[in-house]
């Protein structure tokens, strides 16, 4: 399996916010602009059409070497035999790390959601692979945003891959990465693009600039 370390763009998948178009064809076209890993985030999708969906995603992912991350559910994870699950604060009240890992073994990939930097302390002591800090801008996925004053902050501590998260855009990626941000995770900046493919790659070529230097 790919490491989490190698991967600097984090697509969340939801029809959502995709302009009508299907998760599918969404996650072609950004696995086509470059994206390292997908997560599928279907909030109100029956569990069955979660299957078929995510069943899909995982084939193109697999056939792209891309990591496909289920969301919230550690036991669709497994049943998917997804890449690894990704948990939000309101997730570990139902699923420990302890008990998601105890579901998913060792070799698979565990993420949780950090919302300040009390949270990202706890995650970045505890078992897992990666932690995603935000939201950094102002997004309609939540009621409030953390700002950029805390990026240096985390990324200092930070002893797993981090990846930011929260109303970040082509115009305001910069701000991200001048705090030393080397990974960001996505949804409205890629799902609501006019051309999909274009706006991943537009990230990607953004992001391998800022490694680069």
């Amino acid at each position: 399996m790919r490491g989490i370390k190698d991967c600097s763009l984090y697509l969340v998948v939801s029809e959502e916010y995709g302009r009508r178009r299907a998760s599918l064809e969404i996650a072609k076209a950004a696995v086509s602009g470059g994206i390292d890993i997908l997560q599928m985030r279907e909030k109100t999708m029956p569990r069955q059409e979660l299957i078929r969906l995510g069943s899909r995603l995982l084939g193109l992912c697999r056939e792209n070497g891309v990591i496909f991350i289920a969301n919230d559910d550690p036991l669709l994870a497994k049943e998917l035999d997804a890449d690894g699950v990704h948990l939000g604060q309101e997730d570990l009240e139902r699923f420990s790390v302890g008990r998601a890992r105890a579901i998913l073994g060792k070799d698979r990939i565990i993420g949780v959601s950090t919302h300040s930097v009390s949270q990202f302390k706890i995650a970045n002591e505890s078992d897992v692979d990666y932690i995603a800090f935000g939201p950094i801008f102002p997004t309609k996925t939540k009621d409030y945003f953390l700002g950029t004053a805390h990026i240096k902050i985390v990324v200092e501590m930070a002893k797993k891959p981090s990846f930011f998260i929260g109303g970040i855009n082509l115009s305001n990626i910069d701000e991200v990465l001048r705090e030393g941000a080397g990974g960001i995770a996505l949804i409205r900046g890629i799902l609501e693009a006019d051309d999909i493919a274009s706006a991943a790659r537009g990230f990607k070529e953004r992001l391998k600039a800022h490694l680069n230097r």
